[in-house]
């Protein structure tokens, strides 16, 4: 069931791709909604599980805590040591030509976390059903605009279209790879539920830090919160309805 997810996920990776030069002004109206999705999945279902997973305290913290921290962290300092963060034509419109390496390597950093996304829907159906159905939720929604920010973020510093296409192609594949590797690899449950509160963070980095601000950047509209609110309140509703 992960592997088949993963691949509804690569199946989203490269629509969110596709569709980078076609959705014009509604892109913001999609990424408000995956947002939405991705918090909810991270508070409604993540976060819980992997308190109940693991029990381990640090310094008084409950333990998955602290990895949803070092979650968040760890994104973000890739992020910054690799420049994946998505920028916006008007930013790079002046100096993308000649930068072609600086895309490559935004585009090798989205590879890398969609292996880890990959990763997290493996493991989290070792934690349950439950809990791997909504981190593959979580994981199609977040890699709709992970293909979206390939495809875009290379063509803004002047890679090919057809360099382009190839990366997205990676971007899609590497969930499957990470599934499949979640999926061969058994783990401990506490162990299980660390990674769970890693990859909350991570989720949580994403939504707030990329998808997010990307969303308002060009259209700060009441109904991009709205989509926002209801991608939550639709995680909220699954996880009512699990339990």
């Amino acid at each position: 069931m992960a592997i088949l997810l993963a691949l509804v996920s690569m199946c989203s990776t490269l629509v969110g791709g596709l569709v980078a030069v076609r959705i014009g002004d509604r892109k913001h109206l999609v990424l408000g909604l995956a947002a939405g999705v991705m918090l909810g999945v991270v508070f409604f279902d993540l976060l819980p599980e992997a308190l109940e997973q693991s029990g381990d305290i640090v310094l008084g913290v409950p333990a998955a805590l602290v990895a949803t921290v070092g979650g968040f962290v760890t994104i973000h300092v890739i992020e910054r040591a690799v420049a994946i963060h998505t920028g916006h034509e008007g930013e790079f419109g002046s100096h993308k030509h000649g930068f072609e390496s600086v895309g490559l390597v935004a585009a090798a950093g989205l590879i890398f976390h969609s292996t880890l996304d990959g990763l997290g829907i493996g493991l989290g159906f070792q934690a349950g059903a439950t809990v791997g159905i909504a981190v593959a939720i979580a994981v199609i929604c977040h890699d709709f605009a992970d293909g979206f920010n390939t495809f875009t973020i290379t063509r803004l510093y002047g890679s090919a279209h057809r360099r382009a296409l190839i990366l997205l192609a990676l971007d899609a594949i590497a969930p499957v790879i990470g599934a499949v590797i979640g999926t061969v690899i058994q783990v401990p449950a506490g162990t299980v539920g660390l990674y769970l509160g890693y990859f909350a963070g991570f989720l949580l980095y994403l939504a707030t830090a990329d998808i997010l601000p990307e969303a308002h950047a060009e259209h700060p509209s009441r109904l991009t919160l709205a989509c926002t609110v209801t991608g939550a309140t639709f995680m909220l509703v699954v996880a009512a309805l699990s339990h």
